[in-house]
């Protein structure tokens, strides 16, 4: 990370978007660029139960136990993150917050410590478009190289140009209705998170459907906009 682009102040950032927007993609961009670390609901509670955190130890006993990690210990478990040395630069929220009691309760959290969000950004995307990126991705089950049936297709039909293998897997969720029903999901989940980013005037829209390169100079210029 020795080729960041200065920050001169922590930056807090959310990304929003459905599954297949990008998100994954452009945060490590994001890192890279910038410094700032990507924090993933998944990956903080993993992490915070492996080192045995008082948080962490309270998510494992609930998840051993079959149920939802609350809010309350998702939240401690940031708030232990947020104190790391590696993250003074800032950091990208990925999957959390995910309601408007989650949102208010990330901002109580970061206003004790003089922190807010910087910037909520929504990577739009176009529903139809998305069903058919998604539902039509496949991977070699050899060497894991992606293929697509529109866009990226074996120059054999059925062979695998990196290792000529011809175990080609497609994920059971990667089909047209399950697409479908996630996407449907999300906005509903995700409406009143974009209402409240905007009534809060810090909600940035992209169009997602664009090329990879050019979303990460739009989110550049966000980034640099709200904390360079």
């Amino acid at each position: 990370m020795s080729g960041a682009e200065t920050i001169t102040r922590p930056a807090v950032l959310i990304l929003l978007g459905p599954p297949g927007a990008g998100k994954g993609t452009q945060a490590r961009m994001l890192q890279d660029r910038f410094g700032l670390v990507q924090l993933s609901t998944g990956d903080l509670l993993r992490a915070a139960v492996a080192a045995g955190t008082e948080a962490g130890l309270a998510a494992r006993s609930v998840m051993a136990a079959g149920g939802l990690v609350s809010d309350d210990i998702v939240l401690a478990i940031l708030k232990d993150r947020l104190a790391a040395a590696d993250t003074q630069k800032g950091v990208i929220l990925d999957g959390f917050p995910r309601t408007t009691v989650q949102a208010e309760a990330l901002d109580t959290l970061l206003a004790q410590s003089g922190q807010r969000i910087n910037a909520a950004i929504s990577l739009d995307v176009d529903d139809t478009e998305m069903v058919t990126r998604i539902a039509g991705r496949y991977t070699c089950g050899g060497c894991g190289e992606g293929y697509h049936d529109s866009f990226k297709t074996p120059a054999v039909a059925g062979v695998c140009d990196k290792c000529s293998g011809t175990d080609m897997q497609r994920r059971p969720d990667d089909n047209t209705a399950t697409v479908g029903q996630r996407l449907a999901a999300y906005h509903a989940q995700t409406a009143p998170l974009i209402t409240y980013y905007e009534n809060k005037g810090t909600l940035q829209r992209i169009n997602a459907m664009g090329a990879i390169g050019q979303i990460a100079e739009e989110l550049g210029t966000i980034v640099k906009q709200a904390v360079v």
